[in-house]
Order: C-alpha cells, then structure tokens, then sequence
C-alpha cells in the first residue's frame, strides 16, 4: 500500500471511529369550508398516530448484537467511536446535516440513540488469488466497517430525520469541504444509490478527496415508525485503490429486520 494511502485510509479510519410540511388552505364560502373541513377531518382520523419513540431499553433490545450479521463482527461503539455535532463542520450550512451523517453524528435531538460498530470478515482468497500479490491484498483488506446508529424520536422527529437528509443530499450533490476530528475532506460527488427496507429509506455513494487521494464512502438511513436507523461505511481495499465497494446490504437487512 502506497505511504499516502496509508495515511489517507488511517485518517478515514479515525474520522469514522471519531464516525424537516405544514399546510394551510382556505374556502371560498362557508359552505364549502364545511364541507373541506369535514374531509380534513376524515383524513385526519385515518392518518396513523404520531410515532412514540423507543425507550433506551427497546432501542438497544433492536440494535446489532454479535451473530446477527454473519461474517461481521459487532461490538458497542465506545468513546472513542463517536464524533460530537460541535466537531463536525462544512463550508455550506445546506450540507451540515449531511456531513454530521457521514460522520455518524445522531441527527436532532433523539429521544433515545444507539450505536454499533460493524466490520466484515476478510475475504478468503483462493490458491491462484493467493498467487497474485494485487488480488491477496484486495482479499486481505477487503473489509467494511460500518458505524451503525439507531436514534428514537417522538411524532413526526424520524421522518423529518430522514426528509432532512434526502434534500441535503440533493442539495450538495455537486459536493462540499467538511471537516471531522480535525482532518480536511473534500466531498467531491454524492450520488444516490438503491437501498429498501422499513417505511422510507435512502442512500448514497460518496466520493470523496483527501491529501490528494480519491476515497469512497457509503451511507444509507432507513425510517421505520419512529426510529431512524443509520449506516456509514468505510472499506480499506476500496481506501486504498481509490476505488467502490457494496453498500452494506447485509447489515442493513439485518438491523431493519430486528426493527421488525
């Protein structure tokens, strides 16, 4: 591995462990507003009720635990895997709830939030990949590591959550300069990649500069109820070559599985 990718995929690697519609309308005459109102309120009784957030206790009942992805290794993310919002900036306010995502800061104010930390199993290469040295690299730092964060909100919270970071998404699309654990990235691209699960979800394929080197992340929300599941992810092979790597598939339909 080239000494500048070393360091580029060192600092991705600590910046990821560091890793809102109302409407209004009026009648023209009182006979019509009776009869608007009387279809608002039957729309209004057929609405869902507002989502009731987990509690701490539910909400780590539903996180990731150790066996639930097979091939990942799991653990609760510590200290030392968390990035604070104050420490998370980017030179347009429009990206900001981008940014804090991509670094795994939790969104808002939840009334409840978890976090895991998801790394693959590295890939076991065959006898003529062995003999490659390029296709035994690629094998060997072929893993994914994935800040996975759950966070429980009240009423509407978790679809604005989501709704927030979709137009941040379409907004800074074109890019924007973000700074996390006091190291400079250039989010060069962001494009929208296919993702299902729970009631809404969304993704993304971020291309990304730093010190000269091309890096690719991934992160992905799912919404289901009242709690917003989120995934940001890293791969060292990709980091290294400045190439892709597969949205985390895997450890997305497991999470949204035990969200039920």
């Amino acid at each position: 591995m080239r000494p500048t990718a070393i360091r580029r995929t060192a600092v991705a690697a600590t910046v990821m462990s560091l890793a809102l519609l109302t409407a209004s309308c009026g009648s023209d005459t009182a006979d019509k507003g009776s009869g608007d109102k009387g279809k608002a309120d039957a729309t209004a009784s057929a609405k869902p009720a507002a989502a009731k957030a987990l509690t701490a206790a539910e909400l780590e009942k539903a996180s990731l635990a150790q066996g639930d992805v097979k091939g990942h290794k799991i653990t609760k993310a510590g200290p030392a895997d968390a990035v604070a919002a104050g420490d998370v900036t980017a030179d347009k306010a429009a990206c900001d709830v981008f940014a804090d995502a991509l670094m795994g800061v939790k969104a808002g104010s939840p009334a409840a939030s978890t976090q895991r930390k998801v790394m693959s199993e590295p890939k076991k290469g065959g006898d003529k990949d062995s003999a490659d040295p390029e296709k035994a690299f690629k094998a060997a730092f072929d893993i994914t590591t994935t800040l996975a964060t759950l966070s429980s909100y009240e009423g509407k919270g978790a679809e604005e959550t989501l709704t927030a970071l979709r137009t941040a998404g379409t907004e800074c699309a074109s890019g924007f300069t973000l700074k996390a654990a006091g190291a400079k990235q250039k989010v060069v691209k962001i494009t929208e990649e296919q993702v299902k699960g729970g009631e809404d979800a969304a993704a993304w394929t971020v291309a990304i500069e730093a010190e000269g080197e091309k890096n690719t992340m991934k992160l992905a929300q799912v919404r289901q109820g009242g709690t917003v599941a989120s995934f940001s992810s890293f791969n060292l092979a990709a980091a290294s070559s400045g190439g892709d790597f597969e949205l985390p598939t895997a450890v997305i339909d497991a999470q949204v599985a035990k969200l039920g």
